[in-house]
């Protein structure tokens, strides 16, 4: 018994950990995150434009729902607003098989893991095919990792993260992962795994904006 509440106390201290960093990170990741999207969601539109008719409507009503993401009305963006925007949940189930379909998965995965819903999250994010874009396929591999991460799935996380920074491999995006992979190992006492990664964002990420304070990271894993 007494096994299981070390367990359930050192469970509930990783999860804390990695509850504050996204909370610190999540203006950051989420607006390059959006960026990505809305890019590549531009161009989705315009093939879907020119070439099959039914998409057109997807796409619009996907137009719509990026607004109600961007502006934060996740129940919304979900849901719908009671005119033709119907919600995320119901482009990626009536429009499933067109990229407007795909990409309202995404979408949706996004805005329960934004409501703080981890479980419904990993669904929709897992239904997403990111077609090896590298672009934006990091992204939503470090999503997974926090939804694993606020479900008590450290170990599963930590790979994520990781997976996602070796994907990205760019100063904008892998040392935050880098970083949130690092500290979820600190949350298991593993300093030595920790201390490899922010090494890493210090040598292989000089220019990145985290590389300033990634020293503070070393010192603390280092005593």
């Amino acid at each position: 018994m007494a096994h299981k509440t070390e367990d359930q106390a050192f469970s509930t201290n990783a999860l804390d950990k990695s509850t504050q960093f996204i909370e610190k990170n999540k203006k950051i990741f989420i607006g390059v995150l959006i960026g990505i999207i809305v890019v590549i969601a531009g161009i989705y539109s315009y093939v879907n434009f020119i070439s099959k008719p039914r998409a057109e409507k997807a796409s619009y009503l996907l137009s719509k729902g990026q607004n109600y993401f961007a502006a934060g009305n996740f129940d919304v963006a979900l849901n719908g607003d009671n005119t033709d925007f119907r919600g995320f949940l119901d482009i990626a189930k009536r429009y499933s098989g067109t990229k407007a379909g795909n990409l309202a998965n995404l979408y949706a995965g996004l805005s329960y893991a934004q409501k703080g819903d981890a479980k419904d999250a990993l669904t929709y994010l897992d239904k997403y095919d990111e077609k090896g874009d590298r672009l934006i396929s990091p992204a939503v591999v470090s999503a997974r990792g926090n939804c694993y991460a606020q479900l008590g799935q450290i170990d599963k996380a930590i790979s994520l993260l990781k997976k996602a920074a070796a994907e990205a491999d760019n100063n904008s995006l892998s040392p935050i992962f880098l970083i949130q992979a690092g500290e979820l190992l600190e949350s298991q006492n593993k300093t030595d795994e920790a201390l490899k990664l922010y090494q890493e964002v210090k040598q292989k990420y000089p220019k990145a904006p985290y590389a300033e304070s990634i020293d503070k990271y070393i010192q603390r894993v280092s005593k």
